[in-house]
């Protein structure tokens, strides 16, 4: 069997396996849900809400610490991180722990959504698949992409989305040898979630009106307030977490997050769990049950409370998400992105309607579309926002508005944050991607792998003859001077001793410690080849020295990168 057959042998098994992850996530989380909240008087079961949180995300916390040795957390910024710096390779325990964490968080009203749980879940099968049948990192990697289509698409029901998701966000680029896989494990993840639970979709319903070129003025508008909201989403995540990040200890972070979360669930239900409920109310036109579920706005009839309450969950739901994250559950931001930018259409379109300017918007369109927006500016991933929200829809009767507003809100929100929130994630940790594929192979090098030790170092007590010494016997023509505790105090060329190696008074009187002088630059071991790299071209330099806690180890050289990088590029174009 050729390698291209194997691998879509295997893409087409980690899409079931991914689908049926899926839907087991899927079906835990509603049967938790409908064991805490069926049947309750709305006026307890807010009460309850406030206590709900701390205890599923005490759970998600302390299974994940004690029993999968792996906290939760974000998931595809970790995928992202693990693809780019440690070769493709998910640990195990991520195959089936995010299932269990995600789905006790959400499950007990975590604001989080369970697309990011499940991309990773996707992601570690496919890792652990490829490094099962003994698979290099680049077609791990190419496993991970199959695990994610497949995930998502058994989630949402759009396989072309899920594949668009997989390229776009996970792997970055994609050939076309290696585009078909991801197609088979996204259809075949579809097929499992359909034989298993039905076609029964995460959000159901049927468009009624058709599209009108009238209405792209407003969708003009709306993609910028998109863009806005999408900058604001981010912004408050991050800063919410930072916050959180600061508290002393977990218990506190797990009671301080769990309580905050608990209050604002008393105040606005519909951000408990994912929310998608609350947007297919809006969709369908049945805004006023919204209000029904809140023991402070439930009594309120006047249409414009439904603004402010709209306007306060919008403002609320990504504190609640980075609360629930930042605590200590498991979960991703995937979907309170899509769930925030539903609020903003519906939001804009049915506040353009009460004001009774112009023609009236059909709020069901700008609902979809205005998800489609604000995930393209959160996740910096317009096309696949535009496909997701397409296959939803059952079609393509809004193609050319989900195009027009996922573009302004990106190219919005881009023009102040070129980073989506998921690097914005990994830059808070101090972890930094590659931006492009020259800066994927460098980082790939490992400094420790290219140091020559063959230069000979040097006492800064000893004496030019000494040197001479070492002269006669080296092949190079630098000289580390170090002391006895293998610090570097210096270096000496053989350009510095030429004019006086051959006066014998020198020879026997100077001191090498007055003839070295400091490197132009030093290169930490701990550093990456980016930063080294960026080294050599400051300083001009074709040898630096590498040292570690002040201890010299030995040079690199500009030639022995190249070297090495030519043959990493050679490797990967063969893979």
């Amino acid at each position: 069997m050729s390698n291209q057959n194997f691998i879509l042998i295997l893409s087409g098994i980690i899409g079931v396996i991914s689908g049926l992850a899926a839907v087991i996530l899927k079906q835990g989380v509603h049967a938790i849900q409908n064991f805490l909240t069926e049947g309750f008087y709305v006026e307890y079961a807010n009460f309850m809400y406030i206590i709900y949180p701390i205890i599923g995300i005490a759970a998600a916390f302390l299974i994940g610490k004690f029993l999968f040795k792996d906290v939760g957390g974000h998931g595809i910024p970790d995928v992202l991180f693990t693809i780019s710096k440690k070769q493709s390779l998910i640990p195990r325990v991520k195959t089936y722990s995010r299932v269990i964490t995600s789905a006790l968080t959400v499950g007990f009203g975590g604001s989080v959504g369970l697309e990011a749980p499940m991309l990773v879940t996707g992601s570690a099968i496919g890792s652990n698949i490829g490094v099962l049948v003994h698979l290099n990192s680049k077609k791990r990697t190419l496993l991970i992409g199959c695990g994610a289509a497949g995930a998502i698409s058994a989630i949402f029901g759009a396989p072309i989305g899920a594949v668009i998701f997989a390229i776009e966000v996970i792997l970055m680029e994609i050939s076309t040898a290696s585009f078909i896989p991801l197609l088979i494990a996204s259809v075949t993840g579809s097929l499992t979630s359909m034989l298993l639970i039905g076609e029964d979709s995460v959000f159901n319903f049927n468009l009624q009106e058709e599209f009108r070129a009238a209405h792209m003025p407003y969708y003009l508008l709306l993609g910028i307030f998109c863009g806005i909201v999408s900058l604001y989403f981010s912004k408050a995540v991050v800063r919410t977490e930072k916050i959180m990040e600061g508290l002393e200890s977990q218990t506190i972070r797990i009671l301080y997050g769990g309580a905050m979360l608990g209050f604002m669930l008393f105040f606005f239900p519909p951000i408990y769990g994912e929310g998608y409920d609350t947007l297919n109310l809006l969709i369908d036109g049945n805004s006023n049950q919204l209000l029904e579920k809140s023991p402070f706005f439930s009594a309120i009839e006047n249409p414009y409370m439904i603004l402010i309450f709209l306007a306060l969950i919008i403002l609320i739901k990504p504190i609640a998400s980075a609360l629930t994250l930042s605590a200590g559950g498991s979960g991703g931001i995937f979907a309170p992105s899509l769930y925030v930018g539903g609020l903003v259409g519906f939001l804009f379109a049915f506040g353009k309607n009460m004001l009774g300017i112009h023609i009236p918007l059909p709020l069901a369109h700008f609902t979809l579309v205005a998800m489609c927006g604000v995930m393209a500016g959160v996740q910096h991933a317009p096309l696949s926002a535009i496909f997701l929200i397409a296959e939803i829809t059952g079609g393509y009767e809004l193609f050319v508005p989900l195009m027009f507003v996922s573009a302004i809100s990106y190219i919005t929100t881009t023009y102040y944050q070129k980073d989506s929130l998921y690097i914005q994630q990994l830059k808070e940790k101090g972890k930094q991607l590659p931006e492009t594929k020259d800066q994927e192979l460098l980082d790939m090098i490992d400094i420790s792998h290219v140091i020559e030790r063959d230069l000979l170092p040097i006492h800064p007590e000893s004496k030019l003859k000494d040197l001479i010494d070492l002269v006669k016997i080296s092949k190079r023509n630098i000289f580390p001077v170090v002391d006895e505790n293998k610090i570097l105090r210096g270096i000496i060329t053989l350009d510095d001793i030429r004019d006086i190696m051959f006066d014998l008074e020198k020879q026997e009187n100077t001191q090498i410690r007055s003839l070295m002088h400091s490197p132009p630059e030093i290169l930490l071991a701990t550093e990456n080849m980016q930063k080294a790299m960026e080294k050599f071209e400051k300083s001009g330099a074709w040898n630096l020295p590498v040292v570690e806690d002040g201890r010299y180890l030995g040079f690199v050289s500009k030639s022995r990168i190249f070297n090495s990088y030519r043959k990493r590029l050679i490797r990967q174009r063969q893979d």
